[in-house]
């Protein structure tokens, strides 16, 4: 196990970080009435806003589904120059690398032939799409949007060393609440941002947008971009809209776009316009009733073969979800070695895999010390926290592994770094990780910074918003 404690703002109880000085001088003037305040205020106007994301399962006193606000934390994560530098390169060569192991996985298979990775692994991949062998892609890119879920931890010299704790590359979601949170903390805290060179985010719809544009199919001049949403019910609606309303794009669902002639069309007021590049928020299962799941009314019937024609791009791309099973994260390092000749910037998190016959002894051997997921597990669920689990779950985790090794991997408890953080007792330490987005087009590009999430509970090493957790505002501080 490793849970040292690292703190994002002191270096000892008494020794503020460098970066963080100029801000701890500030937050220690600030009345305690004063934040209260803010913090009301902030949650008064994300709740007019609308900023809200729905729980699936949950139930309201009425029994319909729970839409719940996202906490949002008044006390920003800061990052100096140099330490995202470093980050920042580490995540375009990690996305680069992973786009070049899609590409080959539907074109050589050059890696299975090597030995990297082991022909089952991604053949036998529930994400693995064979409608995807031998199609072309603009640029050869395949997750145009990638969220990397980026944790810092005491290594063996205790210090802070980033790691990545998993990479999302099909429908990552979060972005929105990033810009709306630097909004929020440039509203209720404007002299920070005079006193403090932050690095801005707030152009992320427009390198969104230009990257969506550059990866149109060839024969476009002026390319028509769509937002495509599973609709209003979805738990990242919000978002969805949100960036269709930031890049002045369409909000479609499946319903308002049809096949004629190998192309896809938008139904509009004004009559049929031709969709030339499809910003998804649907899972590959629900495209296309006529090539997946037929039963689907969420996307558009006809839809893969134009994909396959070359003339719509839909990002992220088909199939691009055999890269971010977690059963598949464990060989990125070598990933980058086989497709960059590189060695890895970031480090990944040590992983034992359930379908190693030494691993899964070793799994087992150790619940009550790691962290055990399921490989297509998302959101916190489908996940054991063995520190923090009783006899009882463990248990549970134990058959359930017995009964499917291959489902699972397992990592060390990691002691998430932590940043002071203003909950109901007052400020007090809690453990955070960072999303940062990676578009990748033309060009691999990022805004400065990411989703800081935060565990709002004392002590809870699972930040996602599902499971109770917030958000921060990321600086990053310019040289």
């Amino acid at each position: 196990m490793m849970l040292t404690r690292f703190d994002e703002m002191h270096a000892t109880p008494e020794q503020v970080r460098e970066h963080y000085v100029r801000y701890a001088y500030w937050l220690a003037q600030q009345p305690e009435e004063v934040m209260a305040a803010r913090r009301e205020e902030a949650e008064v106007i994300f709740r007019r806003v609308g900023i809200t994301f729905a729980v699936y399962g949950a139930k309201d006193e009425d029994g319909a589904g729970s839409e719940r606000l996202i906490p949002f934390d008044l006390i920003p994560r800061i990052i100096p120059a140099h330490e995202w530098s470093r980050m920042e390169a580490g995540l375009v060569q990690r996305v680069t690398a992973l786009n070049r192991f899609i590409h080959d996985v539907y074109h050589a298979q050059d890696i299975i032939r090597a030995g990297v990775v082991p022909a089952d692994q991604i053949l036998r991949n529930a994400q693995f799409r064979p409608e995807m062998m031998g199609v072309d892609v603009p640029h050869g890119v395949y997750s145009h949007i990638s969220g990397v879920d980026v944790v810092r931890a005491p290594n063996a010299q205790g210090e802070g060393e980033y790691y990545v704790l998993e990479d999302n590359l099909r429908v990552p979601s979060g972005v929105s609440y990033m810009l709306e949170d630097r909004k929020m903390m440039m509203r209720l805290f404007p002299e920070l941002f005079s006193q403090n060179r932050v690095a801005p985010v707030a152009h992320y719809p427009d390198l969104l947008l230009e990257t969506l544009r550059g990866v149109s199919p060839a024969h476009t001049v002026e390319p028509t971009v769509v937002v495509l949403t599973p609709g209003m019910y979805n738990s990242a609606y919000f978002e969805h809209a949100f960036l269709a309303q930031q890049m002045g794009v369409e909000l479609v669902e499946g319903q308002d776009l049809f096949v004629k002639d190998n192309y896809v069309y938008m139904r509009t007021t004004r009559g049929p316009q031709r969709v030339d590049v499809i910003y998804r928020r649907v899972d590959d299962d629900f495209l296309d009733p006529l090539a997946f799941r037929p039963d689907s009314t969420l996307g558009c019937a006809g839809l893969l073969g134009v994909y396959r024609s070359c003339n719509v791009t839909i990002c992220n791309a088909v199939g691009t979800g055999v890269a971010d099973d977690k059963s598949i994260y464990p060989f990125v390092p070598k990933m980058i070695e086989f497709y960059l000749g590189e060695k890895p910037i970031l480090s990944n998190v040590p992983t034992f895999m359930g379908r190693d016959p030494d691993d899964l002894k070793y799994i087992l051997a150790h619940l009550k010390d790691l962290v055990v997921k399921e490989v297509h597990g998302a959101g916190g669920y489908g996940m054991l926290v063995g520190p923090a689990s009783t006899s009882a779950e463990i248990e549970q985790f134990r058959q359930a592994l017995l009964a499917n090794p291959e489902g699972y991997i397992a990592q060390p408890t990691l002691s998430l770094s932590t940043c002071p953080t203003y909950v109901d007792s007052g400020v007090a330490p809690r453990h955070i990780d960072l999303r940062p987005f990676v578009l990748s087009g033309q060009q691999v590009k990022l805004v400065p910074g990411g989703l800081t999430r935060v565990a709002l509970k004392a002590g809870s090493l699972v930040v996602n918003s599902s499971q109770g957790g917030g958000t921060k505002d990321t600086w990053i501080l310019e040289k």
